[in-house]
Order: C-alpha cells, then sequence, then structure tokens
C-alpha cells in the first residue's frame, strides 16, 4: 500500500479517483493542482495504514461539500478545510491525530491530503463509501450506532466560520449542512464525523486510496501500451462494460446544492440506449428502459479511447464514452447500509441487485 504521495502519485490518483467517483467527488483536477503546490512546499504527504492506528488516536473526516458543477467555476480560496479542522479542535478543546477521506471518488480524494499538509497530519488509507455519494449521512462510518456526523464545521472561501456542536440525527446533519452550503454559493469544506482509530478500522472502508494509485498507474500504462483501456479498467475493478457508444443528451441541473438529471447514451450501433440518472453521482442505469446496474454499485463512465473519467461537469454531448458497472464494496450492502445508500434511499423504487465480484476495500496492492 501507499505510505506516502509525492508529485509523481498526484496524476495517478486523479486518474483513479475520478473513475471511483461515479461521476461525483468534484473535478480532480483542480484538486491535483492545489496539493502539487503543497507537495512542493511541505514534502509528500503521510499517508498510514489504518490497522498502524492507535485505538485512541483522534480522527476526522475532511472534505469539500456541495455542487460538483460549480467547482469549476468557483474556486477555492485555499484555506478552507484547514479552518474547518481548527474550528471543529477550537470547539472540541483537543487535537486531531489524524485525517480520514470522506469519499474516495475526484477531487475528495485529494482534499485529505491537501488538509493534511496544511494541518500537518497524516491522511489514513480509508474512507467512508468506497466511491462518491452525493450526501454526508451516506457514509460506512454511520451504519451504526457509535458515530455520528455531528458536531461539524463548515468554512467557505468568503470567510465565513460555522461550528454545529449537535444534530437530532445524522440526516439532519446534512439538510442543516445543505442549507448552509447553498448559502455558501454551493461550494465549501466540511469537517465531520469524529471517531476513534478503533472506529476507524471496523467500519471504514480501507485501502481506497491505493487502489485509485494503482488503478490510474494501469490506465497510464495501458494507454501507452495502445490497450482497450475500458476494459481493462472492468477487469481490474471485476466490473462489466455496460456499453459503449455516444452521448446524445444532457439534461442537467443545480438546485438545493446538488447537480442533477439525465445523461443519454446511445451505443455505436444504434441497438440500444443507455439512461444514467445523476444526483452529483450516476445512481442508477436503464438499458432500453430497464434498471441494469443501481446504486450503491458504480456507475463509471469513462472516455472511450483513453479510459479517462468523465465527471458530472464535464458530461458533453458527442463525447465517445465507455459505460461500466463496478460492484460496491461489501459494507454498502447489508441492510443497515441499503436503508442508507440503496435506490430506495434516493426515490428510486427499483430493487438493488449486486453484480458480483469486487475489489474495493481489499487490500490487493
Amino acid at each position: 500500500m501507499l505510505s506516502q504521495v509525492g508529485l509523481d502519485d498526484i496524476t495517478p490518483i486523479a486518474i483513479g479517483a475520478g473513475i471511483l467517483g461515479t461521476g461525483g467527488g468534484g473535478n480532480p483536477y483542480l484538486g491535483s493542482l492545489h496539493l502539487r503546490q503543497l507537495i512542493k512546499e511541505y514534502g509528500p504527504q503521510t499517508i498510514i495504514n489504518p490497522y498502524d492506528l492507535a485505538d485512541d488516536a483522534k480522527v476526522v473526516i475532511v472534505g469539500g461539500i456541495g455542487a460538483p458543477t460549480v467547482s469549476i467555476e468557483k474556486l477555492s480560496e485555499g484555506t478552507e478545510m484547514l479552518r474547518a479542522i481548527r474550528l471543529l479542535e477550537k470547539h472540541l478543546r483537543e487535537q486531531f491525530d489524524a485525517i480520514v477521506i470522506a469519499e474516495i471518488g475526484g477531487s475528495n480524494s485529494m482534499n485529505p491530503m491537501i488538509a493534511g499538509l496544511q494541518a500537518g497530519i497524516p491522511t489514513i488509507d480509508s474512507d467512508s463509501m468506497g466511491r462518491a455519494f452525493p450526501e454526508i449521512q451516506m457514509s460506512s462510518f454511520l451504519f451504526n450506532d457509535d458515530v455520528r456526523v455531528a458536531p461539524f464545521a463548515m468554512t467557505d472561501a468568503r470567510g465565513t466560520n460555522v461550528v454545529v456542536p449537535q444534530t437530532t440525527s445524522d440526516k439532519w446533519a446534512e439538510r442543516i449542512a445543505r442549507n448552509l452550503v447553498v448559502s455558501m454559493g454551493a461550494r465549501g469544506a466540511l469537517a465531520d464525523t469524529v471517531m476513534t482509530g478503533a472506529q476507524v478500522k471496523e467500519y471504514g472502508i480501507h485501502y481506497t486510496l491505493t487502489l485509485a494509485h494503482a488503478l490510474g498507474k494501469q490506465v497510464l500504462q495501458s494507454q501507452k501500451d495502445g490497450d482497450d483501456v475500458p476494459q481493462v479498467i472492468a477487469d481490474m475493478l471485476e466490473g462489466r462494460l455496460l456499453l459503449r457508444g455516444k452521448i446524445v443528451d444532457v439534461e442537467r441541473r443545480t438546485t438545493k446544492g446538488f447537480a442533477r438529471g439525465t445523461v443519454t447514451i446511445n451505443s455505436h450501433s444504434g441497438s440500444d440506449q443507455l439512461k444514467i440518472e445523476l444526483q452529483n453521482e450516476f445512481l442508477i442505469a436503464y438499458m432500453n428502459g430497464e434498471a441494469i446496474v443501481t446504486v450503491p454499485d458504480l456507475i463509471c463512465i469513462v472516455t472511450e479511447e483513453t479510459g479517462e473519467p468523465v465527471t458530472t461537469e464535464l458530461l458533453r454531448y458527442g463525447t465517445r464514452v465507455a459505460v461500466m458497472g463496478v460492484p460496491a464494496p461489501e459494507k454498502l450492502k447489508t441492510v443497515q447500509a441499503l436503508d442508507v445508500v440503496g435506490p430506495k434511499a434516493f426515490g428510486y423504487d427499483e430493487v438493488f441487485k449486486p453484480l458480483p465480484g469486487g475489489v474495493i476495500g481489499k487490500e490487493l496492492f
């Protein structure tokens, strides 16, 4: 597994995290630029194995919150995540020992390393989703009675600093945070879900940063070798290619702090049509009207020739893409988890039928 992240590791992680993000998590390009600048200034970021954490270590989730379509137009001020960490430390009157990743997807894979370099603490090779989800309560750390979102701190580029000491539930924490980020212009930073090292070990989805890095390296190597890159990605993640074709319609809007809509892709032969529903992330794929992949399994869109990730905000008419379904980590498939991250949690009537296999959350590299 990774022990540190230096300059040469940024591009592979950005590619791998972009694929695992299922369209969300924020565009990894901007996060890559910020992380590159900080590594040049401070040196590599230390990455630690979750099982090397002390059981009583104090850990916090740090990341961005908002609509990914806004993040490419509304740039970060640069210190939002550090300010959120310091706000929460001040409120709790204690210091954090490490940062854990909220979601491995997109720019939120970079954000915990950016914050870690700024705060001088390591990042854990673990996250709460093994992908990206649109709401903060959709976290493997919260499918229990031990860990809660609140207290949490939020900041924005204008200098706004907010601490929410307590909420009645994690769903209410999401609603409060979402209303706050809407007032912040649909982009902010969040420090939340304070927990111990023992809780990270028990509830986290481990080695996802290492997986993103290995996946990105394989994509880059396959591009050089002239391989069928989408097929290589699908094989590496034990997924399946659903369709190769062209984007023929994108219906997308930013509302209530989310990017919502539908993308339609026609196969090159014209015999099949894939429609994908999205809320920041790709949620359900319908092939010729029939649901074939549903959340929490991953729906990943990449460019057909290069295998580069196509995130929500990069969906464009005419782009030639390959779409794949990838099995979700096991911790997202329990009855308790599906109540929070299954199709019905997003208002869909479809029954979750898990794709077989899967590598996310396993120590493989």
